[in-house]
């Protein structure tokens, strides 16, 4: 959902899920010849076709929209029984059950979502319930959470403790991305949870190798501010200005790893852009379109071009689609068009 970034998760502490699994691989194995061509080529069709029986028998459980993506992508479709409230991509996770729900109305305008988000926290409730009984009727093996923010999803200290009670052999799979390289990172350890360890790194080659494709060597290299929310202001931090080097941008306002700043449009302007990204937490591009419309005048004023995002599917949601978002933003830096499903210039008129 669109809001600030509270305060930071702390690190997870390395708890493992005590199940073991592997000892099916074992049943049920047919005596197979133990020497020539014909017998290896039926030992590697068993092997294959054992991996195919235990990959179908794991059951995962996501909480975050980036974990699903990451897991359909590794294609594990078909091991998810359960998602988040937030998760909808790919499109046929929704006729799957969701987990969570939020405890405030994500279609509230920037400003009145921003006071009610920072109202609920205030009073020390979770701005997020994960429902325990429908956890434990799942039975997940794997769980994947986060602790990058709690304000973005279930708080990592609520998953472990409803996963004890509820699904206590359940391996809990905590993602906590700052930079770029964390998300890439994470695509291996969930791939690893999962048992598909190669299919994590032949993934992770991928998208780096497009990230690599991505990169520009310009003359003068565009200073560009990402802002991540609209009212009020604020300033994209933590994997953004990676994501903005990788496209050949030099990444203005906070540090790559640190956390998403307050700020006022006096200070965006003071940081003299050559280019603005608008990419509100939480909002597709249409309500980024709506949001955007009253302050078309002050966005304009801000840098010479000005691109509005997919914030919610793309630039925001630290998964294998972060990749569009550096491949959008690069070639909108280029001058090519990018108007469409992702992102569009603000044009003279919304």
């Amino acid at each position: 959902m669109g809001r600030p970034h509270g305060p930071p998760g702390r690190r997870a502490g390395g708890r493992r899920g005590a199940a073991r699994r592997g000892a099916h691989l074992r049943r049920g194995c047919a005596r197979l010849p133990r020497f020539g061509a014909r017998a290896r080529a039926a030992r590697r069709l068993a092997s294959a076709l054992q991996l195919r029986g235990a990959l179908a028998s794991v059951r995962i459980a996501c909480l975050l929209p980036a974990a699903t993506e990451i897991v359909c992508a590794l294609g594990l479709r078909e091991s998810l029984v359960g998602r988040s409230h937030g998760c909808d991509f790919p499109a046929d996770v929704a006729s799957l059950p969701a987990l969570t729900r939020a405890r405030v109305d994500p279609s509230l305008p920037s400003s009145r979502l921003d006071d009610e988000v920072r109202r609920v926290y205030s009073t020390g409730e979770p701005l997020y319930l994960l429902d325990e009984e429908r956890l434990a009727a799942l039975a997940p093996d794997v769980v994947v959470t986060q602790a990058a923010c709690e304000v973005c999803a279930v708080s990592y200290e609520q998953v472990t403790a409803v996963t004890r009670r509820a699904v206590p052999a359940a391996n809990v799979v905590c993602l906590q991305p700052s930079r770029l390289g964390d998300v890439l990172d994470d695509v291996r350890k969930v791939a690893d949870a999962c048992g598909v360890g190669a299919r994590g790194d032949a993934l992770t080659a991928a998208l780096r190798r497009r990230l690599e494709a991505s990169r520009r060597v310009r003359p003068a290299v565009p200073g560009v501010a990402v802002i991540e929310w609209l009212d009020p202001p604020m300033l994209a931090g933590h994997w953004v200005p990676d994501a903005v080097e990788a496209a050949g941008g030099r990444a203005l306002g906070p540090a790559a790893g640190q956390p998403s700043p307050y700020a006022t449009w006096d200070e965006v302007r003071a940081l003299r852009p050559d280019a603005l990204v608008v990419a509100p937490c939480g909002f597709d591009l249409a309500r980024t379109r709506r949001e955007a419309e009253p302050l078309a005048p002050t966005l304009r004023a801000l840098a010479p071009r000005v691109l509005l995002m997919d914030g919610n599917a793309f630039l925001n949601r630290p998964g294998p689609r972060l990749v569009e978002a550096v491949e959008t933003m690069a070639s909108w830096l280029d001058g090519r068009s990018v108007d469409g499903h992702r992102a569009c210039a603000l044009p003279h008129r919304l």
